[in-house]
């Protein structure tokens, strides 16, 4: 049975996150709020997680899942980045951003983009993912919900439920939110490649 936490947009319920956390923490997959639409995640070693988002969304071998951070504090871990491009990272996030990287070898294979051994970031500026991350305690592994044939990402927890609440184990409801997808850019070589235009502005 799929769960539903009903949480504060501004000042979300620590007790509901926790709950969220455990279900997570238990191979568990979530529909969660951004600052672009719904999310859903899981935890980075939660393989049969990764692949039951990867059969909601359709997904290729192919599609960069995404680290969604609370802040910068961990970058090292999980991307390849020098000076210059941590310092454009900062300017960027928190926001709706979603920033291309080269993987380091602490991120599992199976999640490189097979050809270029990336991995995307986001650092989310949305209250509820940002003390969600904060009771995690580690990044979560992530997919835009956007639903097979769609263009735009699901913007509220009915229609979330409504469209796959029989093959997730729980949904965090905030409210609407908005529903335009982050901006792509790609920094591998050091520069920004804007890859996607979206909500981010540069």
């Amino acid at each position: 049975m799929t769960q539903r936490w009903s949480v504060h947009p501004d000042n979300p319920q620590q007790r509901l996150l926790i709950q969220a956390v455990a279900c997570l923490q238990k191979e568990g997959v979530i529909a969660y709020p951004t600052d672009s639409g719904y999310a859903l995640g899981c935890c980075l070693d939660s393989k049969e997680a990764i692949e039951r988002i990867r059969q909601i969304r359709q997904l290729p071998e192919t599609h960069h899942f995404t680290l969604v951070c609370k802040d910068l504090s961990h970058l090292s871990s999980y991307a390849q980045v020098d000076n210059r491009v941590f310092r454009t990272l900062k300017h960027l996030t928190p926001g709706a951003f979603t920033i291309i990287l080269q993987a380091t070898k602490e991120v599992p294979k199976r999640l490189w983009h097979p050809k270029r051994n990336t991995i995307g970031l986001r650092v989310p500026d949305h209250a509820v993912v940002q003390a969600l991350l904060s009771e995690l305690a580690g990044p979560l592994l992530s997919v835009s919900l956007i639903m097979p044939g769609d263009e735009w990402p699901l913007v509220d927890a009915d229609t979330v439920m409504d469209m796959i609440g029989g093959r997730i184990d729980g949904i965090i409801d905030s409210g609407w939110v908005g529903h335009e997808p982050t901006t792509v850019i790609d920094m591998t070589s050091g520069e920004i490649e804007v890859i996607r235009q979206g909500a981010g502005k540069l």
